[in-house]
């Protein structure tokens, strides 16, 4: 994923009458459940992965939460291979000669593409850049893959143009949305990059709602027969001015699991002012929020993987400009909420529960905080991007 370019899912959303939105039912089945070396079908599971690190540092990125390693540089090899498997560390890579010899390896999850192939291609002799590569050779490229093993899924990775029309990335295909409706025929795990915080453009610059976007996109050009991805930025990439916050990055968490994204993928290299590969890890601060941000997924994760209930509740904003998107979960007796707000404004949200007990408690989240249910609605503060997530028993 080359920086500001780096499912069977949910069904489509169903707008409220104030404009907010719910996202409705989600298969409890796992969706990894169809392939015999696919990722773990345990309830539990949810994709956390990095992309394109060395697996000397595996361990230490284990540590932090991540469970997925994605792309080898130059790979794989039977050394990249090993180091992964002495951690037990999952990778999805390419299908080459080395992979092949490792066809029974339950290490390898899933196979990949080459990266953003929906972008401009470097032409050979490196003097410019030619147009992308056409949707049919990727669907071609996919069939040949899943012809060789067909027990794994295969991994597509898009560029911003899923989120943002106008990405002048993509040469000649640059405002053709109309191309990844067949981009995505070519992956059973389809995703994408946008990186908003870091973002050198006014249009995208600090608007951390493209990543939702981006996301409602490919589950509607999917149909939701994907398994749909994204790409959270964790770094300043190559923007020497800015990086993102912790508060930004857990918002783009929220925002893309309540749109309805079954695995998350932390760009952590930095480009400049020099490169780092690792640059997560170099962050004392950001490496505390990630960890966070990973535990409360991992603690959360039969929650997030089971049913969305699309009646269960609505949410109406004090602020036109500043909406406020949910999706909701039953599963263990109570009733689970994830909230966020989808603009960088102050907004009070009204909740509106159905069949709540009339004294039920709210709990909010790893916030040590309770809220009280009055008539089956309450209410809550929101900031620019907050995310919110409630428990009610």
């Amino acid at each position: 994923m080359k920086a500001y370019s780096l499912l069977i899912v949910v069904f489509l959303f169903s707008l409220s009458a104030s404009g907010e939105e719910n996202v409705a039912a989600k298969p409890d089945k796992s969706v990894y459940a169809g392939w015999t070396n696919g990722s773990s079908t345990d309830p539990g599971y949810y994709p956390i992965a990095v992309w394109l690190q060395d697996p000397k540092n595996a361990e230490r990125f284990k540590a932090i939460g991540i469970n997925l390693y994605i792309g080898l540089w130059k790979g794989p090899t039977e050394e990249q291979l090993a180091a992964l498997k002495k951690v037990g560390m999952p990778v999805i890579c390419s299908q080459n000669d080395v992979a092949l010899k490792h066809l029974d390896d339950k290490l390898i999850v899933a196979w990949m593409h080459g990266d953003e192939p929906d972008n401009a291609q470097s032409k050979p002799d490196g003097k410019g850049y030619g147009p992308p590569i056409p949707p049919s050779q990727i669907v071609a490229d996919y069939k040949r893959i899943k012809a060789v093993d067909p027990s794994r899924p295969v991994m597509l990775n898009l560029g911003q143009g899923v989120a943002w029309d106008g990405w002048y990335g993509r040469g000649v295909r640059t405002n053709h949305p109309e191309d990844y409706a067949e981009y995505v025929k070519g992956g059973d795990i389809v995703s994408f990059d946008i990186y908003p915080a870091v973002h050198d453009r006014a249009e995208v610059a600090g608007k951390l709602w493209f990543v939702a976007q981006g996301v409602e996109r490919l589950r509607k050009w999917t149909e939701d027969k994907r398994i749909v991805w994204d790409c959270i930025e964790c770094t300043r990439i190559s923007n020497v001015k800015v990086k993102p916050t912790p508060h930004q990055v857990r918002a783009e968490v929220w925002m893309s699991i309540i749109h309805g994204s079954r695995g998350l993928i932390y760009f952590v290299h930095q480009f400049k002012p020099k490169f780092v590969e690792p640059a997560l890890l170099e962050d004392a601060e950001m490496v505390e929020a990630v960890t966070a941000l990973n535990k409360q997924i991992r603690t959360l994760g039969t929650v997030i993987n089971s049913a969305a209930v699309a009646d269960a509740a609505t949410v109406a904003s004090s602020s036109a400009d500043v909406p406020i998107q949910i999706t909701a979960r039953k599963h263990g007796g109570a009733m689970y909420l994830f909230a966020v707000a989808m603009r960088d404004g102050e907004a009070t949200a009204t909740f509106t529960v159905t069949g709540a007990a009339k004294d039920a408690k709210v709990e909010v989240i790893d916030e040590t905080r309770t809220l009280s249910l009055t008539d089956g609605r309450f209410t809550d503060s929101f900031k620019g991007y907050d995310a919110h997530l409630y428990r009610i028993k």
